[in-house]
């Protein structure tokens, strides 16, 4: 029994906290047995099992019986990683109970529950999501102990079978994400350090500070309603734009916002451009946004997001783009330059500036990674497989007027895979946080970087960038973000500052034509800009071949699943 542990995994006790650490982060992430219960533990031809009331003597009193004692002697638990175990067994999550039950009974919420029941099933094999989901729900409207890992097992109705197998191959998938994610910073250190030395750049200091409000002001924030009679499809646009207007043609952005996010939370960006002379526009996505996860939480619909929002997406941002151009004259005095538009997209609306700057979906590829009985670390994953219940045809959302493309933490990997981002042929700069849980950089923003097909490119990685804003999110949010061991959050002004440059640098010199801008996109710049703890590096398209034969060595000495093909320099 001693070699079943230390064979199967060199360390059990770490396998343990993953799993128990790892459920509970599942379970404040998205979701939420009698108690006479037993675990079962599976691992080839071994049986083993474990009462759920050793675990609830120990969480409560600290008590390690005869039977628990077996289990932390074989797996060499030490007295540090005893106190975690306790005390991820006891810790609660305030969640809605009811909201926890709609959520879990959304599409979105069915695949996270399958993908856990394949790892935690019923005793004999049976995928054990049905009964999770009841644990859950229970244990959220237990008002006395609440939501708590100890609690949902409490309140499993059946012996549940843990697959050891399974949750090493899982808990070996985030431990090589996590060993790659550290190869790839490494290497972004050394390519913009390399870069840096080579490039011949003014003195930064003495050039406009474009982290701070350019010249133009700007004036309050306008918000119109628009109707697709096409597609039935209502939804308003916030409108951000200079206070004075600039010489010339005024360029135009779109600015496309995540999932269950809305087009405020983006307004001091559109700001930062409006200052430079900037018409910008956020529009809602309805299908996909905040109003629809409340909707989803009230219990007014069924899903996270509406299927249709892979195609409504782009089409959104196509028809805001005709609105504008039929307003041009009437509004702005014909300044508006609609021909050479920019799109900036969060997450979800990486995915749509993505599709409306050439890429197309892939199912194939989708077929080939959302069939997988055990995904990778990659929670992106539910959402970027749900579109393999679109019809399938082939999806063209390219826009001639959309000259260039900003994205951050875009979902990419699957949902247009290598040839699909081969597509994209105008100027694109790609942004990613080594700590995204969401849409990990190694997987969805690296491989995009190397795949999509063009000259002009950027990718910039920021050290402990993880996905969201923070400053943005609710009470509700905060308390339940405040749940995870281990969650650093990163300094939001610093993020700010990245983004202000980034953004008008790229705008400048990919919207309004402005060389003066180019040493702003530079491995320089961002040397310069940089700051601890949460370092950018930034290159160029030079460092797609170094990038592309980094990720394959990854690939060659880990696990296809995470890593799942080759990448090819376009060149």
């Amino acid at each position: 029994m001693v070699a079943f542990f230390s064979s199967a995994q060199r360390s059990f006790p770490k396998a343990l906290k993953n799993l128990t650490l790892g459920t509970l982060a599942a379970i404040l992430t998205t979701f939420p047995v009698d108690a006479a219960q037993r675990l079962v533990f599976i691992y080839g031809p071994i049986n083993l099992s474990l009462g759920i009331d050793s675990l609830d003597t120990f969480a409560r009193t600290g008590v390690v019986n005869r039977e628990l004692a077996d289990y932390m002697n074989l797996a060499g638990v030490n007295a540090e990683q005893k106190a975690e175990f306790r005390e991820a067994l006891s810790k609660r999550a305030d969640i809605n109970a009811v909201q926890l039950s709609r959520f879990l009974n959304t599409p979105t919420g069915e695949k996270i529950l399958t993908q856990m029941g394949n790892l935690v099933s019923i005793q004999g094999g049976r995928n054990g999501k049905y009964a999770l989901r009841g644990a859950m729900v229970q244990a959220a409207l237990d008002p006395e102990e609440g939501l708590t890992l100890l609690n949902v097992l409490n309140h499993l109705a059946v012996n549940m079978q843990f697959n050891i197998e399974d949750i090493f191959q899982v808990a070996g998938y985030i431990e090589l994400l996590g060993q790659a994610t550290n190869e790839v910073v490494e290497e972004m250190r050394t390519l913009s350090s390399q870069a840096a030395q080579k490039e011949t750049v003014p003195n930064f200091s003495t050039l406009p500070d474009i982290r701070q409000p350019g010249k133009y002001g700007v004036a309050p924030r306008r918000v119109i309603q628009l109707r697709d009679e096409s597609r039935q499809q209502d939804f308003y646009v916030v409108l951000i734009q200079p206070q004075q207007w600039r010489e010339g043609k005024t360029p135009v952005i779109i600015i496309s916002h995540g999932l269950a996010s809305r087009p405020e939370d983006f307004e001091e960006r559109a700001k930062q451009l409006a200052s430079y002379g900037y018409l910008v526009a956020l529009p809602q996505h309805p299908g996909s946004d905040f109003k629809q996860l409340e909707s989803m939480l009230n219990g007014f619909s069924r899903e996270l997001f509406k299927l249709n929002d892979f195609v409504d997406r782009p089409l959104d941002i196509s028809y805001l783009i005709d609105e504008l151009e039929r307003r041009n004259d009437r509004e702005f005095g014909g300044r508006l330059d609609l021909k050479n538009v920019g799109v900036m997209g969060h997450s979800f609306g990486g995915y749509g500036a993505l599709a409306v700057a050439g890429a197309t979906l892939d199912f194939n590829r989708l077929e080939e990674v959302c069939g997988q009985r055990i995904w990778g670390p990659n929670l992106s994953l539910v959402l970027q497989c749900r579109a393999l219940d679109l019809p399938r045809k082939d999806y063209n959302f390219r826009d001639e007027r959309v000259i260039s493309a900003l994205v951050i933490n875009p979902v990419t990997s699957v949902i247009f895979g290598a040839e699909g981002l081969s597509q994209v042929k105008i100027p694109v700069i790609l942004g990613a946080g080594s700590s995204d849980p969401a849409t990990p950089a190694v997987i969805e923003q690296l491989q995009a970087f190397v795949w999509i097909n063009t000259d002009d490119k950027y990718f910039v990685l920021v050290q402990g960038q993880a996905h969201v804003n923070f400053s943005k999110l609710d009470a509700s949010m905060k308390a339940l973000l405040d749940s995870f061991p281990d969650l650093t959050i990163p300094k939001q002004d610093i993020m700010d500052q990245y983004g202000n440059a980034l953004l008008v640098g790229f705008a400048e010199v990919y919207i309004a034509k402005n060389e003066a801008f180019r040493p702003f996109l530079t491995s320089a710049y961002g040397e310069y800009i940089s700051q601890e703890p949460n370092t950018m590096y930034l290159v160029g398209s030079q460092a797609e071949l170094p990038l592309s034969q980094l990720f394959n060595r990854l690939r060659a000495s880990r696990i296809p699943p995470i890593f799942p093909r080759n990448i090819q320099p376009n060149n």
